[in-house]
């Protein structure tokens, strides 16, 4: 069953495809994403040795206030999120480079693959392309984290706040909309 569920994943978001017309509204691929970014952090977890960060990385805060995140438009909903996604593509990447364990290699690599589908499941409901900054100097809502596991913490708690409250009201998934 797992491996048929991963297979109707890549067919929906294989990059280079044009983006589906029917929005990818179900919070199932979501939480897919997330039970995987919690294997992932379990595994660095029980890593030992080729596992660290060589530098430390930028990413997003996780912690949402409820009324400031209410006060944006859905455009600047996106944004933050499509920053934060983009900010936690880079630090994986570093973290791929810097960890020689090849069995947290291949949860990286995931979690890289499923950060570019979630990004196709935005394009789906008709969320804009994101522009990456020069540089992560100029972003609002950020920190810094010196150590894989935080980063994999940090991954876990965006996808399960931020990434899901924008999944769950996106605009083009209101039941109303004819």
């Amino acid at each position: 069953v797992k491996h048929g569920h991963r297979h109707f994943l890549l067919e929906w978001t294989r990059p280079g495809l044009p983006s589906p017309l029917r929005p990818i509204c179900d919070l199932r691929v979501l939480n897919h994403f997330i039970k995987e970014a919690r294997d992932a952090e379990v595994a660095m977890k029980s890593c030992r040795d080729g596992c660290s960060l060589s530098d430390s990385v930028t990413v997003p805060q996780t912690r949402v206030d409820f009324d400031v995140w209410e006060k944006k438009n859905a455009l600047e909903q996106a944004q933050e999120v499509q920053a934060g996604l983009w900010l936690l593509q880079q630090a994986l990447s570093l973290l791929r480079s810097s960890a020689t364990n090849t069995a947290l290699h291949s949860h990286i690599d995931n979690s890289i693959r499923n950060l570019h589908s979630i990004n196709a499941v935005l394009r789906s409901l008709n969320i804009q392309e994101y522009t990456p900054p020069g540089s992560a100097a100029g972003l609002e809502g950020t920190w810094t984290v010196s150590s894989a596991a935080d980063l994999l913490q940090v991954y876990v708690n965006f996808l399960r706040g931020k990434v899901r409250l924008l999944l769950s009201d996106a605009q083009a998934c209101q039941q109303d909309v004819s």
